[in-house]
């Protein structure tokens, strides 16, 4: 299958990504700290600080992306809670970061971005909870619910083990009189 390897290209971009936001933020915060530049009065250490300090924050959040679909492609399970949060919050960034680079960089940087964000959204829907096949999804209990014959098609008195599980609806047939 395709899905481990896309995960496992996702979080090796994201690390990479990580160290290069991080370090091209510490070489800013190292170079207006140097040059002792001031952006409207304020104080140049104090930038410089906030430079490096929001650099190292940004780089550990793709780092932590990274590590999250890292073990999406570990795990060979979707991301649940928290995780697929931050993989849904970091294609957002990533969309918003091209948009920008376009415009200050050049469409060198827009094309990385958009890869980036096509790898990201390509872990979440290959790893999405709905892929198991042709609208089969096993439960806990080692059932399979899914189409089946008669008036209780899909439902289950065993216990669920946390396996949300959705009821068909179908409409009455239409009558002859």
């Amino acid at each position: 299958m395709i899905r481990r390897p896309v995960a496992v290209v996702t979080a090796i971009v994201l690390f990479l990504e990580g160290l290069g936001i991080a370090g091209l933020q510490w070489l800013l915060g190292t170079v207006v700290d140097r040059q002792q530049m001031s952006l409207a009065g304020l104080d140049p250490d104090a930038m410089s600080v906030s430079t490096k300090a929001g650099g190292v924050l940004f780089g550990l959040y793709f780092v932590f992306c990274g590590v999250v679909a890292l073990l999406i492609a570990l795990r060979n399970r979707p991301a649940a809670g928290l995780g697929r949060i931050l993989l849904i919050s970091v294609a957002v960034v990533h969309g918003l970061l091209g948009a920008l680079a376009v415009g200050l960089v050049g469409w060198g940087a827009f094309a990385f971005m958009m890869v980036v964000l096509g790898l990201v959204l390509l872990t979440l829907m290959t790893y999405d909870r709905q892929s198991g096949g042709a609208g089969v999804v096993s439960g806990g209990d080692g059932d399979v619910d899914g189409p089946s014959d008669g008036p209780s098609a899909g439902l289950s008195d065993g216990p669920s083990h946390g396996v949300e599980r959705s009821v068909p609806v179908v409409p009455p047939a239409p009558s002859a009189s």
